[in-house]
């Protein structure tokens, strides 16, 4: 089960509507079709999300909206800085990977990360999709959701952008890089 981001104030959270907007605003080719005044009506109606699309921002991810679920309703909110969040790099994918180093360990992992955010990681579709949306990770790496077989192997699978293509590779779980983070998604 996901934590919960800590409540924001009245101050905190006029500003990050503020940021969102603008940035909504600034970007229409990620959510044709879509307007800014129901988002900020769900959003406003919904105080847990702020708090962690709140963690999204200050931990530079730029968040945005992406698209509507339509089967659920639900508004995609993805991580759309143009590199992985820099303040969330140097991380290994889970908690099992974590446990598994015995020297050097990074101070936490994605999912654990992810999780405390009240956030996702984005799978190998979601990933692609953002790709369609812009040129995201071309000097940096995202972890993605990775397959039960693959994990269970101990290995855990990751994206970026190069050579006008977007790939996605494989790597240790228990492995991280500075230039490694990951993308989370918020649905509202």
């Amino acid at each position: 089960m996901k934590n919960q981001p800590k409540k924001l104030s009245a101050e905190q959270v006029k500003d990050l509507l503020s940021t969102l907007g603008t940035r909504f605003e600034k970007n229409p080719g990620r959510h044709a079709g879509l307007e800014w005044a129901p988002i900020e009506a769900r959003l406003k109606a919904k105080p847990q999300k702020l708090g962690s699309l709140h963690e999204m921002e200050s931990t530079g991810g730029e968040p945005d909206v992406v698209g509507l679920d339509k089967k659920t309703g639900e508004y995609l909110f993805y991580d759309c800085s143009p590199e992985s969040p820099k303040g969330r790099r140097s991380l290994c994918y889970d908690q099992r990977a974590l446990e598994s180093r015995k020297e050097f360990k990074p101070a936490d992992s994605a999912m654990n990360l992810a999780s405390a955010m009240g956030i996702e990681l984005l799978t190998e579709e979601e990933y692609r999709a953002l790709q369609k949306l812009g040129n995201f990770d071309a000097k940096t790496s995202s972890w993605i959701i990775t397959p039960p077989d693959i994990r269970r192997l101990g290995g855990a699978l990751f994206g970026d952008y190069r050579y006008g293509t977007v790939f996605v590779y494989h790597n240790g779980a228990e492995s991280y890089y500075a230039a490694r983070g990951f993308r989370g998604v918020l649905r509202v």
